[in-house]
């Protein structure tokens, strides 16, 4: 007799089976519920959450004390703002008008506040014929540092501004008295002009400071999407996984490897296939939508680096999880990188949570070089050097992790799965 052959399932009988839905059904469920809050959870409202934003704080009034007072308006006007952080959302540092534009240049400050040379004379001779001008606070700002939190510190500082103006109106309004006419009562209400100007400009094709941001995920998605390809690629390439084009379905003959030579092969691939994939990106931002950017070499050779470095994690990230890992490994460079990065939203501006991730995520260190080098001059100390660092560290991090897990899953025997010889 024929042997009997059971009859095809259909679609229609395997959707009543509640164990089919199970797993993907609450895997689906809490990716939804976790990607919702950790994504909304650092951008909903950074207002809240505000703590600690540097800002210069800068006095150059060399101006004699009007009569009565020992300070001159200057130094009144730095040391009330600095005794009152806005409630703890600044920290003002308070600088030479050199060491500010130092800072803004480096991107340690998000802006500043500079009281100019003149200002007690300025304010002083309002009332009285001599008057030329409105005296003038400057708030410099530093879109290098990304428009939102440009933006935060702008407001920060207008405001400031706009308290210091009102308590030198109320001096100048009680010294005025009675004979004091309504026009200049009014014009010593607010006596002072707040004049906003960039502290430290940028490019007209930096995307208001996002292109540094947009720039670093194309690395890490480079380096994310490569090695994942690369992974598949090479598997199916040996045998130990199926390849299903539409409706063609090939199996390659089993290649005999350990999971230590297989995982040695995919990082020395992704080692030369980051090469083309870095240069691209390189040529669409710059070559051909015209990004600006300068250090041309030395933004090649970091990105590489870069990429590279997320590539060799993700490859490390798979052999040791396997099935499971390019999960493990979206959640380790995606996930929790983009709402830790501090390229959108200042990390002075993010729940505790995402502070805590910024300082081992990939993502941070690898946007704090790219803005250092699209930004800031490629100055070591506005993040060059510690992405440089913490790149070099990842890359031993994702060797010996890799390594050691496949070396140990080969000294026990493990196999990956029945071989399938070749056809006869």
């Amino acid at each position: 007799m024929p042997p009997t052959v059971a009859p095809e399932a259909t679609a229609a009988a395997l959707v009543r089976r509640p164990q089919l839905w199970l797993v993907p059904t609450i895997l689906t469920g809490l990716l939804a519920l976790l990607l919702s809050l950790l994504y909304m959870g650092g951008i909903v409202n950074p207002e809240a959450e505000l703590r600690d934003l540097p800002i210069a704080l800068v006095n150059e009034d060399t101006g004699k004390p009007p009569p009565g007072q020992r300070q001159n308006l200057g130094a009144q006007i730095t040391a009330s703002i600095a005794a009152d952080p806005a409630a703890g959302k600044a920290d003002w540092r308070r600088l030479s008008l050199a060491q500010a534009q130092d800072q803004l240049d480096s991107g340690k400050v998000y802006g500043a506040l500079v009281v100019p040379a003149g200002f007690t004379d300025a304010v002083t001779a309002l009332p009285t014929a001599a008057a030329t001008r409105l005296p003038t606070l400057t708030v410099l700002t530093n879109p290098g540092k990304g428009s939102l939190g440009s933006s935060l510190a702008s407001r920060i500082t207008t405001q400031a501004a706009g308290r210091a103006s009102q308590a030198i109106g109320e001096q100048l309004t009680a010294a005025a008295g009675a004979s004091a006419t309504p026009t200049t009562k009014l014009l010593l209400a607010d006596p002072v002009d707040v004049v906003t100007q960039v502290g430290h400009p940028i490019g007209s094709r930096s995307g208001l400071g996002l292109t540094a941001f947009y720039y670093t995920l194309l690395l890490v998605l480079a380096g994310f999407m490569g090695g994942n390809v690369i992974s598949n690629g090479v598997d199916t390439a040996l045998g130990y996984a199926d390849n299903e084009i539409g409706p063609w379905h090939t199996r390659r003959p089993t290649v005999p490897i350990d999971r230590t030579q297989t995982l040695l092969l995919k990082m020395l691939m992704t080692a030369g296939i980051t090469l083309l994939s870095t240069t691209l990106v390189m040529v669409a931002c710059v070559g051909i939508l015209g990004m600006d950017a300068s250090h041309l070499p030395l933004l090649w050779v970091y990105s590489y680096c870069a990429a590279l470095a997320v590539g060799l994690g993700v490859q490390a990230i798979n052999a040791a999880f396997g099935g499971i890992g390019q999960l493990v490994s979206m959640f380790v460079f995606i996930v929790l990188g983009l709402p830790s990065s501090g390229a959108t939203v200042p990390l002075q501006a993010v729940p505790g949570f995402y502070r805590f991730l910024s300082y081992f995520e990939p993502m941070r260190q690898l946007s704090d070089g790219v803005r250092a080098i699209l930004y800031f001059d490629a100055r070591g100390d506005a993040g060059l050097t510690r992405s440089w660092i913490m790149i070099a560290l990842g890359t031993v991090l994702a060797l010996l992790f890799g390594f050691a897990m496949t070396t140990y899953y080969d000294r026990k025997g493990l196999k990956r799965l029945t071989p399938q010889p070749a056809q006869d």
